[in-house]
């Protein structure tokens, strides 16, 4: 069993146990560093799209009406609430049991794939894109909203301390800095920018077209 298998089964474990109150608890946290962010990380989304960590389907409500949307997660029971969220809204949503290091779905399948706050949260974030950009037809865009490690050395401290403690309890990353691991796996940055002291991140990127 790989290092990457071992803490998936740890974590699948978790997010079972934690579905029931993660909505709760993001609420406070939302307020303090997302602002728009979800509804802008939707906003960008066309034609097939692909949801990374869908969780709960806290995004559900911000897509566009006419994309077709999937959404991909580890945990059934996550998967179970962002159901019942979609039924809700009246949105159509296919929802997929799955390991976001190798998701079941074809080369080139969608035209976006979205993620937010998942990179934060998944063992090897580096084959997680590597996966985003098999996925994605040439031309196609990767949005990506997540907290990541502040340019301010202070800050990137005290997040250093915090990250020993969340990694046990629910995997949480909290000095990881992606964007240069998503131009190593080929994309072309189109939009990046930093909010909340360099905590949190917004970036579009395009897969080249052929």
């Amino acid at each position: 069993m790989t290092d990457v298998t071992k803490e998936n089964a740890r974590l699948f474990k978790l997010w079972q146990d934690y579905a029931p109150r993660y909505d709760d608890d993001m609420v406070r946290l939302e307020r303090m560093l997302l602002d728009d962010g979800r509804a802008w990380a939707c906003g960008q989304a066309k034609g097939d799209v692909l949801e990374v960590a869908i969780g709960t389907g806290r995004n559900l409500e911000f897509y566009p009406a006419g994309v077709s949307l999937t959404g991909l997660d580890l945990s059934p029971a996550m998967l179970d609430l962002a159901r019942k969220r979609a039924a809700a809204l009246g949105r159509t949503v296919e929802l997929r049991e799955g390991d976001a290091h190798s998701m079941p779905f074809p080369d080139g399948s969608f035209d976006t794939v979205v993620c937010t706050l998942g990179l934060c949260s998944v063992p090897d974030h580096r084959a997680v894109i590597a996966d985003m950009h098999r996925l994605l037809r040439p031309g196609g865009q990767l949005v990506l909203l997540d907290h990541v490690g502040s340019h301010h050395k202070l800050i990137f401290f005290g997040q250093r301390l915090l990250e020993k403690s969340m990694l046990r309890q629910c995997g949480d990353y909290q000095t990881r800095r992606p964007l240069p691991l998503v131009q190593q796996a080929g994309f072309v940055i189109e939009y990046q920018k930093r909010f909340k002291a360099g905590v949190v991140e917004r970036v579009v990127a395009r897969k080249p077209a052929v």
